[in-house]
């Protein structure tokens, strides 16, 4: 399968003769399309796709009419013969496949627990041997980008079920996950589940926050815009939950958030309240649509950080939203540059103070993250390292902040008997100076002398 969102969607095409060609669409249907998904080792049909949806291919057609049943493979099923159509790449047949893994309690699609689908329940991975190579399968298979980071020790919480897969070793060069050579394990408990960070194939550009902007899509390495055509709230909804952040506010139009570039890789999209990622919605197809850039859509959804138990909303309980439910973040080793994090992310200038022992009160359910550490120019909360296993702490320990901006004016006085001349206003421009400096201060200055006596006043004005 070529050209799909994943491993397990795409163009169909087969190689007889010694190349590759395409399926024609005629006659193209659900029972077809699941032979080539238990072809893949993917899991249930989810649709089968027609007119090119997912690009024209090149070379030869090689079937059409296919009249499939339970066939193992595509090439068993009955048909007009190889070459025997005369259909174009126009009609080229794709499907859309059910992935047989998926990542659970990640702060996005595309980072999460592992778990896999097999003898009709889902399980997860042992961690054991757990590495970058093994989690860039992962990536590839959820059509997520480049594997960030390999997780193991249920850093995403414990699983339930069975433990399906462990010492997995994968070459790197896999498709999905089950193609890794592995043993299969029943004797480890969930302590070890592994964990996997990818880099997202989605972005919101030119926002003032990571949840709100222009929307942007990574296909075929390329990151390009969504056509505004048919973009409603549904779709935008889909946008906020892939990007981990709260309930869509508001869908953009004609960009809103200014026009992007690259190619516009889709447009009529109709997601529904069941779908996590966008690229999982129905559409118009990959790149088929006829927009330019000024009907680039946008999205604002509601942020994944609060703070709670005040009278502004710049300062109180630091609150993290994950799995679709607001929780805590335990104080242990939360400091200045954990806080100023939040302080940027919710548009609230500097960090003022750092509280702890739930200066702003107790919240409540989950204490979702805990010993975060931020280096301080991450743009989200979420971006900084933590122990994500919940409940660690108690509420007595929820860590909070105070955000805001500090204007600082300062007044020098300097009583002199040198006289007023150009000298002395350079011996107090440096002395004002050089106090600046020491409280980290950019200076505005203005020097005036009193009629009474030669005093200077200086005053240094400064604003984060």
């Amino acid at each position: 399968m070529v050209n799909g969102t994943n491993s397990c969607s795409g163009r169909v095409e087969v190689f007889f003769d010694g190349q590759w060609g395409t399926v024609c669409d005629d006659g193209w249907d659900q029972s077809d399309a699941a032979v080539v998904c238990r072809e893949m080792g993917c899991g249930d049909v989810i649709e089968a796709k027609s007119g090119a949806y997912f690009g024209q291919g090149s070379g030869l057609v090689w079937l059409s009419d296919l009249q499939c049943g339970s066939y193992s493979t595509l090439r068993n099923c009955n048909s007009k013969g190889w070459g025997q159509n005369s259909c174009g790449h126009e009609k080229d047949a794709g499907v859309a496949c059910q992935l047989n893994i998926r990542l659970v309690n990640g702060i996005s699609s595309c980072s999460g627990r592992v778990e896999v689908f097999r003898d009709g329940q889902w399980g997860t991975v042992f961690d054991d041997g757990w590495d970058l190579t093994d989690a860039a399968v992962v990536c590839r298979e959820m059509g997520c980008g480049d594997a960030i980071e390999a997780i193991g020790g249920a850093y995403f919480g414990q699983g339930a079920g069975q433990i399906f897969m462990g010492s997995v070793n994968c070459v790197g060069n896999e498709t999905i996950l089950s193609a890794c050579e592995s043993r299969r394990t029943g004797m480890y408990d969930h302590s070890k589940d592994a964990g996997v960070i990818c880099d997202p194939s989605l972005r919101l550009i030119n926002g003032h926050n990571p949840c709100f902007g222009r929307v942007e899509v990574l296909y075929n390495g390329i990151w390009g815009t969504v056509c505004d055509n048919g973009w409603d709230l549904s779709d935008a909804a889909a946008v906020c939950r892939e990007m981990g952040c709260g309930d869509v506010i508001e869908a953009k139009s004609a960009a809103h958030f200014g026009q992007g570039s690259g190619p516009v890789w889709i447009s009529d999209l109709q997601c529904s309240d069941t779908d996590s990622r966008l690229r999982d919605c129905k559409s118009g197809g990959w790149g088929r649509g006829t927009c330019g850039h000024e009907k680039d859509a946008g999205v604002i959804c509601k942020d994944n950080v609060r703070l709670v138990s005040s009278t502004n909303s710049c300062y109180g309980r630091v609150e993290v939203l994950r799995a679709g439910q607001w929780g805590t973040v335990c104080d242990d080793g939360w400091d200045a540059s954990d806080a100023a994090v939040v302080c940027r992310q919710l548009g609230c200038g500097t960090v003022l103070e750092v509280k702890n022992a739930a200066y702003f009160g107790k919240g409540s359910g989950t204490v979702w993250m805990n010993n975060v550490n931020c280096f301080g120019n991450e743009t989200t909360l979420m971006s900084c390292s933590y122990n994500a296993t919940p409940n660690r702490c108690d509420h007595e320990k929820d860590a909070g902040v105070i955000c805001g901006s500090v204007k600082v004016l300062l007044r020098v006085e300097v009583k002199t008997t040198l006289g007023v001349d150009p000298n002395t206003a350079g011996i107090i421009n440096k002395l004002s100076e050089e106090i600046g400096k020491k409280l980290q201060i950019n200076g505005t200055f203005s020097l005036k002398t009193q009629n009474d006596g030669n005093i200077f006043h200086k005053r240094i004005g400064a604003a984060p």
